[in-house]
């Protein structure tokens, strides 16, 4: 199931999807997460959405699963399915999304595209 959940506190639709996804999981504000993620994005000279500092971010916090690197194709729906409880944040081409006891949360139904890695928070 998806249901439509925008942290972002303008309501703007814009690419957060990294501040977005980890709000929602961890229960902070967007402003808060933005704040974190900013400072260490900049003191790593990287941008805070490019896969190689989200994913590092991620591994020091939560215990990551990766299926691309199994050969496995898993939907972002497949995952829900399989993961009716729990907390995950997934990471799929260009995208990271919020998934809580079976819903996903996000401003688009991301159900469709194949799952990269995925975090238990």
């Amino acid at each position: 199931m998806w249901r439509y959940l925008n942290k972002n506190p303008q309501a703007r639709d814009v690419n957060d999807c990294v501040i977005r996804s980890i709000s929602a999981a961890e229960g902070r504000s967007w402003s808060d997460v933005y704040d974190e993620l900013s400072l260490l994005a900049r003191e790593q000279g990287i941008i805070l959405d490019d896969a190689r500092f989200v994913e590092p971010y991620l591994d020091g916090k939560y215990e990551r699963t990766c299926y691309k690197d199994k050969g496995q194709t898993m939907t972002v729906g497949d995952f829900l399915h399989l993961h009716p409880f729990g907390t995950y944040l997934v990471t799929m081409r260009g995208h990271i999304t919020c998934i809580k006891n079976g819903i996903l949360y996000d401003t688009w139904d991301c159900r469709d595209k194949i799952i990269w890695c995925a975090w238990e928070v």
